[in-house]
Parts: structure tokens; C-alpha cells; sequence
């Protein structure tokens, strides 16, 4: 990796273009270096977890919306959308759009935790959407274009934090889909310059979408963004240019939204010839909710078989780092996190209803979890209520280290019962992470997508699904245009719109 100097400069200084970090980013997409097969192996491991979280919410409000909002954008050749028939073909950038709510809307897919928070997975739908309605990309090229995607999304959420400014952790995520549209369709770096410019510079907001009672806009976040990179390498490839330099302007994004004028950040990036590597050092879910609570849940369920009689505790403290602490914690000092009532997307972003109700039923549900009668009973509000955060300098040092093996997402539970004993016990990640006590692996990603389909999509789309992605490197155009799965009788909600 070579480490680059990222700093504001004064429009008299004339940063040349080679200089800037939007270029940087572009050369890393433009870099013809042949792609791992150990990351080529992950990049179909994460285009069936997507599908999966795709398969359990098709049905639901935010996705059914979006895709209502898609399908009067037919276009062909066109690209197909999750739950249509796959003779709907539909403008790419809605197609990214509905595709990416889908596979956002339950908190269900992949993670990547550093200075930023990022769902790299976001990455995908773009992808997919731009090659089907192409025709002339590869699986190869496919491939090689999520990988680039994950690369930048991570490499600036190890560089570049964000949300301590409060803004949302989609601004990595405009830059890297165009980068990896970029590394997909081969251009010249100059052009997705261009591109990396227009989507940061449309594609930043505030993290309010995450923050007190949490709206459906969680979902469509992400999908947004997505949508706006599509559009922007759009304009790219036809001539247009963007705001320069973008992140080292003096009226840029890092002196007025960022650390400002004074700023001082590094950023490491791949050099010429060295592989895109950075997909495997994310990590997917098992439990749909914020990955944080990942390694919680884990442990809840494990503490919630060891005691007899949940309503003797009196008491518990979780010890966890500044983000768990402050994100889905008592820390964010949101009353919501606490009410029966609240949203879904809230509940989610709420440790403490989390590892209560994983304590109780030992395990942990994309539905049942969330449902809200099951959020209103009286002894799992009780249980609820009893439960804090706090951070632990300790558990903070490990979130942000830099050795894997010190990394740590989970906390240390102390759990005080009502005679005056206590139970303490610690988790450091969760069980599916790459160290943990089941890592997941190919069979756990396609046990994920039949169980979440389980219902939705028929056994035979299916199996046709999973094939098409298993032999993702060996697909041709027509292949690519069947990575997505029809469901029979989807239902719409009548909604009415200006579209």
C-alpha cells in the first residue's frame, strides 16, 4: 500500500491533477492487476449474501416502494430488478436504486468498521445493474469492478472518518462505485476522475438518517448514492466535468464539511500492480441488526441458556467501545432506543433492546425479532431497561487497532443480579467473523440465501440463482443478466407517486 497525504490547498497553490486524491483513487480502478482468487471467491460469497437480505425484504415497504418508483423507467437492454420478472428491464440507475433498498433495508449484509462505518456491499447492485444493461461486460470485468468498489469504500473508511462530523458514511460509498465502474468498464482514469469528483460532491449528507427515531430513508441512503454514481459516470464517459480538487479545495469537502483548513489525513491506497485486496478484510452478518451488536447478540444468547431466572437480574452493564457505545448504546442519548414503539430501524440501532431480547429466546430473527408486539412485552421491556452501556478506553483501542487479531466489535457484560451476585463475561467478535468461532464460508452464504428465500422464491429460482453465481467468473452477458430472481405473485402497494 502506499500511504498518500491528503491536506487543503489554497486555489492559488494549483494542486495538479496527478496530485490530487480523487486521481489517485481513479489510477487504483484504472490498474489492469488480476484479481485474487481468493477475492474473486468473496465477491460471489457477497452477491449471494446480498441477494439474500434482498429475497427476505422484497415483500417489504421501503423495497416495494423503490421498485415502484423504478418500473416506469423501462429501458433496453436494461437491467433487472429484484422480485420482477426478468424480462422487466429497467434503467440501470433505477435498477441500482431498487435493488440497493432491498439489500439495505434489514441491516442484513456486509460491514466494514474503521475510522468510518461502511456497508461495502452497497457496491454491488451499481455493478450489476450497469453490466446487465451493457451487455459487454464480463464476469471477469464484474468481478474485477466490486473488488475495486471494496477497495476504495474501505481504504477511505480506514483514512477518513466521517460521521464524527456527523456526516453519513455514504460520501465513501458515491466515490468507490464510481471507481469501480470505472475498474469495470475500463476507462481511462481521467474519466472516472471526473466521475469520483461529481459523485462525492452529490452524494454527501448528514447522519440525522441514523440518528434518534430512525426512518425508512436508512434503507434508501445507500441506493441513492449508488444511483448517483451510476449517473455520474454517465456523465463522465459523455465529457462532463466536476468540482476540483474535490476532497483539497479550499472550499472542498474537507475544509467545510470535514476536519477543515488545517486538516491532515492519510490515505492508503493499492500501487501499480498490487492486488485489490481489501474485500477480505470486511466481514458479513449473521443476525440482522448493526453490526456491533453482532458479537453481542452472540454472547446474549449464550448468558440468556446460563440463567435460570432472567427477572432476578437487577442490573446490566455493557463495557464496549466509543461507537457501540455512543451509535446503538446509551451513549447516543436517544429515548427512542428505549420505547416499545419505536421503529424498526431504531430497534435495530438499540443494543439494549437487542441483548435483551436475544438473551431471552436465545437466538435471534430477521422478523420475529423486530415484530411489535414482540417489542411491547412486559418482560422484555422490563429486562430492556435494566440494560446500559459504557465505554471501555480498552474495547475503543481494539475497535480502531490495525492487527487483526487485536480487533474487537463485542464488549464485556456485567450482569448484576438481585441477591448481589454477578455474572461477567466477554465476546470480542462474533461467531461468523473470519476469527471466530464459525467464520462463515461459502455453504453459510448460500445457507443464508435458501433460508431467507425459504417462502419467497420458489426452490427452482433458486437453484438457477446460485448456480449463475457460483460460475460468476465463466458468465457472458447473458449470464449477467440473469444474477437476479423472479418471485411469483410479488405483491405492490398501489402507492401513487409522480412516476
Amino acid at each position: 500500500m502506499i500511504n498518500h497525504e491528503v491536506r487543503v490547498y489554497k486555489s492559488a497553490e494549483n494542486l495538479e491533477r496527478k496530485d490530487q486524491l480523487a486521481y489517485k483513487i481513479a489510477q487504483v480502478a484504472a490498474d489492469p492487476v488480476a484479481i485474487e482468487s481468493e477475492v474473486a471467491d468473496m465477491v460471489i460469497n457477497r452477491v449471494i449474501d446480498n441477494a439474500s437480505v434482498a429475497a427476505a425484504s422484497v415483500n417489504r415497504k421501503a423495497p416495494t416502494h423503490a421498485r415502484e418508483q423504478a418500473l416506469p423507467h423501462k429501458l433496453e437492454p436494461g437491467a433487472t430488478v429484484f422480485g420482477q420478472p426478468l424480462s422487466d428491464h429497467i434503467s440501470p440507475e433505477w435498477a441500482a436504486f431498487a435493488n440497493g433498498v432491498a439489500v439495505r433495508e434489514l441491516d442484513f449484509h456486509d460491514t466494514f468498521l474503521a475510522k468510518e462505518y461502511s456497508h461495502p456491499g452497497d457496491n454491488i447492485p451499481p455493478m450489476i445493474a450497469v453490466a446487465q444493461h451493457l451487455g459487454s461486460v464480463s464476469g471477469a470485468d464484474l468481478i474485477n469492478g466490486i473488488a475495486t468498489g471494496y477497495e476504495i469504500q474501505i481504504d477511505l473508511a480506514k483514512g477518513i472518518c466521517l460521521h464524527e462530523h456527523k456526516i453519513d458514511h455514504v460520501a465513501h460509498l458515491g466515490p468507490s462505485v464510481a471507481a469501480g465502474l470505472g475498474a469495470m468498464l475500463h476507462l481511462d482514469p481521467n474519466v472516472t476522475y471526473e466521475a469520483i469528483g461529481q459523485a462525492l460532491h452529490v452524494t454527501t449528507a448528514t447522519r440525522q438518517s441514523r440518528k434518534g427515531l430512525i426512518s425508512s430513508w436508512k434503507a434508501h441512503a445507500p441506493a441513492f448514492a449508488g444511483k448517483m454514481a451510476v449517473e455520474a459516470v454517465d456523465r463522465a464517459m459523455r465529457g462532463e466535468t466536476s468540482p476540483n480538487p474535490i476532497y483539497e479545495g479550499e472550499d472542498g469537502v474537507i475544509a467545510w464539511i470535514l476536519d477543515g483548513p488545517d486538516a491532515h489525513y492519510t490515505v492508503g491506497l493499492p500501487g501499480a500492480g498490487e492486488a485489490k485486496r481489501a474485500i477480505l478484510d470486511s466481514y458479513t452478518k449473521e443476525h440482522s441488526a448493526e453490526y456491533q451488536a453482532q458479537a453481542l447478540i452472540d454472547l446474549a444468547r449464550k448468558l440468556g441458556g446460563e440463567i435460570e431466572d432472567l427477572s432476578k437480574i437487577k442490573h446490566i452493564t455493557i463495557h464496549t467501545s466509543h461507537h457501540t457505545h455512543n451509535v446503538i448504546g446509551t451513549g447516543a442519548n436517544d429515548p427512542q432506543k428505549m420505547d416499545p414503539k419505536a421503529s424498526r430501524e431504531t430497534l435495530d440501532h438499540s443494543i439494549m433492546y437487542i441483548f435483551a431480547v436475544a438473551m431471552q429466546d436465545q437466538g435471534w430473527h430477521h422478523e420475529r425479532s423486530y415484530a411489535p408486539e414482540r417489542a411491547a412485552r412486559p418482560d422484555t421491556v422490563e429486562l430492556w431497561h435494566k440494560i446500559s452501556t459504557e465505554e471501555d478506553p480498552e474495547w475503543t483501542r481494539r475497535y480502531h487497532s490495525t492487527d487483526p487479531n487485536e480487533m474487537a466489535f463485542g464488549g464485556r457484560v456485567e450482569i448484576e443480579f438481585e441477591d448481589g451476585s454477578k455474572l461477567v463475561d466477554e465476546l470480542a467478535v462474533a461467531d461468523a467473523h473470519p476469527l471466530g468461532a464459525r467464520p462463515f464460508g461459502r455453504e453459510n452464504y448460500i445457507q443464508k440465501f435458501c433460508t431467507l428465500a425459504e417462502g419467497i422464491v420458489s426452490e427452482s429460482e433458486q437453484n438457477r440463482f446460485l448456480d449463475l453465481a457460483q460460475n460468476l467468473r465463466e458468465l457472458d452477458a447473458d449470464g449477467i443478466r440473469g444474477l437476479s430472481f423472479a418471485v411469483e405473485g410479488l405483491k405492490h402497494s398501489g402507492s401513487k407517486g409522480i412516476f
